[in-house]
């Protein structure tokens, strides 16, 4: 075989690792063929990962999985497909080995299949059907990671919310995190190996191979060199939770993670748990970019702490503005905010939102560096304080998911940091019934709009909302859940980043010159 024939060949298999299994149309061959636009065609196969959600044995988590409905018409191949077929499934990963935490253990049996011998021929949770969400729990510490595949109507869209309660101890108050697919490159700002937090980097990997990664952290004076934090290996279906403070002698209260997968490919989001601020998952945040949205800051928070990272050679001058109800405004005392190249930059923003609920939007105020950045917002005083973390993200873009939600402890936050945008919100039915409902918003320009979503006619169980943009300008959204455990005001947020239904599949043409150069 060729050296070229290879090349097309491992192109093609990465093309399908990364965006989902999707053919490729041939067209016409020859010298005169002409090109022709990229269709946008829903994914084939969609995966997520979710992290072994608590170390307590007070902890119950709850899981919710969903498809948006309408998510195909073609398939990639042009055959028509009926809406209904496919099948997703979560199933509980292996036990990685690791010397700083656990991972694996049993779930709660509900009939459903739990996480014993049988697991790998007996999935924890199904999804049969696009439009109608399905939820299942497990308690204890003992719960493990699930791993999860989607394919045929069930892929385009496919979301699972995990959220977990903790009633007291450390970390104590309301986790939750949108499972996320696998990649092989993260930044979370935000971290911490100060001595009162207990911050776990999860690692969980989806594939057949073991991968190999590197977490590389940067402090306020730059990278922080760690031996132990190299080629963490993270076996075939498992999952490896690594103690941020095993990897370094000093603590540090604002890092930022840079994880990269050396070989294979992994899932990564930080357990974070405080001795007295509760705590929450820390997502990873969108890719390095000049402009950054950071959606949802409620409006009772007490506490907001900003953590940014440039990544590249440069210094970034960020402009720190608050898109609040009415306009956008600048914080008093902190316009700006400087980052040094290669090392994390913070700022405590104090009870920024005095109110009214907002999203900070940061833009370069000198050249333009891209920057990631993340929130640590807190609500609550003395004793009873909870936090949760808010990481720049995309913008809902062609269609956003978030799973999950309850009648009375929904808040839906929406951004437009440019022009005038609307969007339709979708409320589905719930996981033991109910009717779906939709409702539009408009979101002007510089501002935020945080609105309690549309709940379903006859509502039984959690329920997910998707939102799609209608008309106007990029809207970016964020969903708090929120509940009160003993007085302390339990929360967590997740971001509305497009939930990449589809993929861009180019119209190709055979061509058999290519093998012959």
């Amino acid at each position: 075989m060729k050296r070229t024939t290879l090349s097309l060949i491992a192109a093609a298999t990465a093309l399908a690792a990364v965006t989902g299994f999707a053919s490729v149309s041939s067209g016409p061959s020859g010298d005169d063929a002409s090109a022709k636009t990229a269709a946008q065609l829903p994914v084939e196969r969609s995966s997520v990962l979710c992290p072994a959600p608590s170390q307590s044995d007070l902890a119950d988590t709850d899981y919710t999985s969903y498809t948006p409905p309408g998510g195909t018409g073609k398939t990639a191949d042009g055959s028509a497909d009926d809406g209904k077929s496919g099948s997703a499934d979560l199933v509980p990963a292996g036990t990685g080995a690791s010397a700083t935490g656990k991972s694996g253990g049993k779930a709660k049996d509900s009939g459903k299949g739990g996480a014993g011998s049988s697991a790998r021929t007996k999935p924890f949770l199904t999804l049969k059907t696009p439009g109608t969400p399905v939820g299942d729990s497990v308690s204890g510490a003992d719960a493990p990671a699930l791993v999860g595949t989607a394919d045929g109507a069930l892929a385009p869209g496919w979301t699972v919310q995990q959220t977990t309660s903790v009633e007291a101890g450390t970390g104590r108050g309301l986790s939750g995190l949108s499972c996320s697919a696998p990649d092989t490159d993260f930044y979370f700002p935000g971290a911490s190996t100060a001595k009162s937090r207990n911050d776990y980097i999860h690692l969980t990997n989806p594939d057949d191979e073991a991968a190999v990664v590197d977490v590389q952290m940067y402090g306020p004076d730059g990278a922080i060199k760690s031996d132990v934090a190299e080629g963490i290996q993270v076996g075939p279906h498992s999952s490896v939770p690594v103690l941020l403070s095993t990897l370094t002698d000093k603590p540090y209260d604002d890092l930022t993670l840079h994880v990269t997968a050396r070989s294979g490919r992994v899932a990564a989001a930080v357990a974070v748990a405080d001795d007295k601020l509760g705590g929450d998952w820390l997502p990873a945040a969108a890719d390095p970019a000049t402009s950054l949205v950071l959606p949802g800051i409620p409006k009772d928070a007490t506490s907001v702490h900003l953590v940014a990272f440039a990544p590249g050679q440069d210094d970034a001058d960020l402009k720190i503005r608050l898109a609040t109800s009415t306009g956008t405004i600048t914080p008093a005392g902190h316009d700006t905010l400087h980052v040094k190249s290669g090392m994390t930059a913070s700022a405590d923003l104090g009870a920024l939102t005095r109110g009214d609920a907002g999203s900070l939007i940061l833009t370069p105020s000198e050249g333009s560096v891209p920057v990631v950045a993340a929130l640590r917002v807190t609500r609550g005083k003395g004793a009873n304080q909870e936090t949760a973390f808010i990481p720049a993200t995309r913008d809902i873009g062609a269609r956003a998911t978030v799973a999950g939600n309850h009648a009375k402890d929904t808040t839906l936050a929406l951004t437009a940091p440019g022009a005038t945008g609307t969007v339709k919100v979708t409320a589905s039915p719930g996981t033991g019934g109910g009717t779906a409902t939709t409702k539009e918003y408009t979101v002007k320009g510089g501002t935020t709009l945080s609105v309690t979503p549309p709940v379903p006619d006859g509502l039984k169980g959690a329920y997910a909302l998707t939102v799609q943009p209608v008309s106007g300008g990029r809207v970016y959204g964020a969903r708090m859940l929120s509940r009160k455990q003993d007085g302390v005001p339990a929360f967590t947020v997740q971001t509305l980043p497009d939930d990449r239904g589809t993929v861009s599949v180019p119209q190709a043409g055979e061509d058999l010159k290519v093998l012959q150069k």
